[in-house]
């Protein structure tokens, strides 16, 4: 698309200047709300809310270092049937990857969306964020130090997820909001990357920007950092889990709360054949299977759940690490789902969420594909 502009930033304060650019996207008389992180009335808790009054996004906070949930499942939620109007939700990159993936399952539109995406300074773990969210300048903090590259020397550790993603840019946006390479006392830098963009920024009377000379590098450096990161904890989940007794120990404290598969943006069924009587087994079953192997763990078929969502979604997997944030028993389910679904992925030659132009796996037939797998 065209040229980039310029957020100001008045006296360093980044995320005020993120909700005056809100204001302005909210003040274009074809957007009617706006979906972003906001701090509720008890000012600790972080969640997404749909504004429609500008005055309200004051308590909007889009670089807090929450990530309660996935919000590719608000953005279908709010797009899979026409609404009349026009909303303008903020989505970190693995968030809009998501909504990508459920555009292609027919569960949203971008149709009446303008998606604004932010470089993602990464996240906080539930239980870490909740023990620092009374801090009232937790977000500064954080961001400080997220873009002055010193978030362990200054306490934050992110999230598992977040150490090991190289997808920092949302490349899919709308409209880009460029926070690394930022020159000190510089403004941000904002590009649409869509007509939709272009067209939610019409009017706004921002100045002309080039991007930052030191944004590619800066990006590069990082990147690079976590896919090491990433290609280490690849190495050690296969260790861990590379065959049946491995992978039984792996998964043994998981209870079937299927905590993973609601907070999981890409698992999108309506009713889960785990939820069904096919797995509600007759009392004298299990005794039947006490008695043949002397032994069984309860609740049974946890092994065999997992096994069937790794098959059922792997080709659709960002790698948000929700699954990981919403178990109760601190299993690390991130660290699998992101290590097979990278295989399979890879093994398709494709990449969730990169592009709407791209049919999902097994969705198509391509007469070519793995002949050296059928012996052709």
């Amino acid at each position: 698309m065209g040229e980039g502009f310029k957020i100001e930033v008045k006296d360093g304060d980044i995320p005020d200047s993120l909700r005056d650019f809100l204001r302005l996207i909210l003040s274009n008389e074809e957007i009617d709300a706006v979906l972003t992180p906001l701090h509720l009335p008890d000012k600790t808790a972080v969640m997404p809310a749909l504004v429609a009054d500008p005055e309200r996004l004051d308590a909007a906070d889009p670089l807090s270092p929450a990530f309660p949930l996935n919000a590719a499942r608000l953005a279908s939620r709010l797009s899979r049937q026409a609404s009349g109007g026009k909303v303008a939700v903020v989505l970190r990159p693995c968030e809009i990857r998501a909504f990508i993936e459920l555009i292609k399952l027919k569960q949203g539109s971008r149709d009446e969306l303008v998606i604004i995406g932010l470089d993602c300074l990464g996240a906080l773990t539930n239980a870490d964020f909740n023990r620092t969210a009374d801090d009232a300048n937790l977000t500064g903090r954080f961001y400080q130090s997220a873009l002055g590259d010193r978030l362990e020397e200054d306490g934050f550790r992110l999230a598992p997820a977040c150490l090991v993603c190289e997808h920092i840019t949302p490349e899919q946006a709308d409209i880009m909001v460029g926070l690394y390479g930022q020159e000190p006392g510089g403004g941000l830098f904002v590009k649409p990357l869509t007509r939709t963009g272009e067209k939610a920024m019409e009017g706004l009377k921002l100045a002309p920007c080039p991007e930052p000379g030191g944004r590619k590098k800066a990006i590069e450096s990082l990147v690079a950092r976590r896919v090491q990161a990433r290609d280490e904890m690849f190495a050690a989940t296969e260790e861990a889990t590379d065959n049946l007794e491995k992978l039984t120990t792996y998964l043994a404290s998981c209870v079937n709360c299927y905590n993973c598969r609601v907070a999981c943006p890409v698992c999108y069924c309506r009713e889960c054949v785990f939820t069904t009587d096919v797995f509600d087994h007759d009392p004298a079953q299990y005794l039947r299977w006490a008695v043949r192997k002397g032994v069984v763990k309860m609740p049974t078929d946890t092994v065999f759940y997992h096994l069937t969502r790794l098959a059922h979604m792997s080709t659709a997997c960002v790698g948000c690490g929700q699954c990981s944030n919403a178990c109760p028993n601190d299993i690390p389910v991130m660290e699998i789902f992101r290590t097979v679904s990278h295989k399979t992925q890879r093994s398709f030659g494709y990449l969730a969420g990169r592009s709407l132009d791209e049919a999902p796996p097994l969705s198509v037939f391509r007469e070519d594909e793995f002949r050296e797998v059928v012996g052709l």
